[in-house]
């Protein structure tokens, strides 16, 4: 699932194809130029989904970062750290990385608008401490990560996403938390056993992309929806599109409150409580996924919650899914079936589930070869 090659000059009839396997729309986009390192903002046109084409993050003002320090200092971050580029560099922040990196992070890292976090070509690591926070930001790409083991923080002072030391209150061990978020996209990233969850979307966050990632060894995987009585979630729209889940995730792949979740070609190995649930009138657009239900244990893919005993209307359709093992999506009846409604920038043609083996064996972080 991590293994990946990059191919110059590649006929146009192979173009959806490397070695036999097939590359879903997103990989088409950037995988196949030879000179990916010359022209990474390429990656900004290539997004699918709500968060829609990141041509914001790049342009003739572009600012290139490189990260060559691995420490990391929560209030007066160093030049040439993480924290110093994702935090108190402003504008069109373009961060790459000159060797291999094991970052472990005081504080949660706070990134500002319009940054891009591009992790190909190396192995950087977050892990064993805090965490990423998108807070009040928009126009933001994580890209070719591996982040685990994040653990809760206790409150302090941080640098916030406008370069400008904050306060912080007590945090939940989250890999990627976004709150009060716009215009984000998550790719190619590999999170696992983490304190709290791996992805949280919360407080209004909007108009989101997670795609081709990694998702394993997780209790609470993916939280779309702040808590129930947080009505703004209503307006809340994403899409989850080529990403592996598992081995060993127990639930939450997504659980959605209030919004809607547009969850296609993905691939489920198994799950402990459920994969997909929710509560609050969510809405779901379950399409062309594979759900491989466990050996032993439930193997209903959704679970949905009651509030107060009364129970709580939802909307969870399931279009053209496949089911092996015994896993079985128990629909909604009489509701009529919503769709995403997306722009020309965020539409995308949804692949066939006998395809999501192929379209998803290289989620997670990319061996970049090239």
């Amino acid at each position: 699932m991590i293994f990946s090659f990059f191919t110059p000059n590649v006929s146009s009839a192979k173009q959806s194809k490397i070695e036999g396997l097939e590359m879903n729309v997103i990989d088409q986009c950037w995988r196949l130029n030879g000179e990916w390192r010359r022209n990474r903002s390429q990656l900004a046109t290539c997004s699918v989904g709500y968060a829609g084409k990141m041509t914001n993050n790049i342009g003739k003002d572009l600012i290139h970062y490189e990260v060559t320090d691995s420490s990391d200092n929560p209030i007066n971050p160093k030049p040439g750290t993480l924290r110093y580029g994702a935090s108190r560099v402003q504008g069109k922040v373009w961060i790459t990385f000159e060797r291999d990196m094991h970052i472990r992070l005081e504080k949660p890292l706070f990134i500002s608008s319009f940054t891009t976090i591009d992790g190909r070509g190396v192995n950087v690591h977050i892990a064993d401490n805090a965490c990423l926070m998108i807070f009040k930001a928009t126009n933001i790409i994580i890209h070719g990560l591996r982040i685990h083991h994040c653990r809760p923080q206790a409150p302090g002072l941080v640098m916030g996403p406008n370069g400008k030391v904050m306060s912080l209150g007590q945090v939940d061990g989250d890999a990627i938390r976004l709150v009060t978020a716009t215009k984000i996209w998550v790719d190619h990233n590999t999170l696992y056993d983490c304190q709290d969850g791996l992805l949280d979307v919360t407080r209004g966050s909007t108009d989101v992309t997670v795609s081709n990632n990694w998702f394993r060894e997780q209790n609470k995987v993916m939280l779309l929806g702040h808590d129930d009585g947080y009505l703004r979630d209503k307006n809340m729209k994403v899409t989850v599109v080529y990403n592996y889940f598992g081995p060993d995730c127990h639930q939450r792949m997504p659980r959605i409150r209030h919004g809607y979740a547009h969850v296609a070609n993905n691939l489920y190995m198994g799950w402990v409580q459920y994969a997909i649930g929710g509560s609050m009138e969510p809405s779901l657009k379950s399409e062309a996924n594979l759900f491989i239900a466990p050996t032993s244990g439930s193997k209903e893919v959704t679970w949905r919650k009651s509030s107060n005993g009364i129970g709580d209307t939802w909307e969870f359709h399931s279009v053209g899914d496949a089911f092996e093992n015994g896993a079985s999506f128990v629909e909604t009846k009489g509701e009529k079936l919503r769709t995403p409604n997306y722009s020309p920038e965020q539409r995308f043609k949804v692949a066939e589930a006998t395809s999501v083996r192929s379209l998803t064996s290289s989620s997670g972080v990319l061996r970049c070869t090239n």
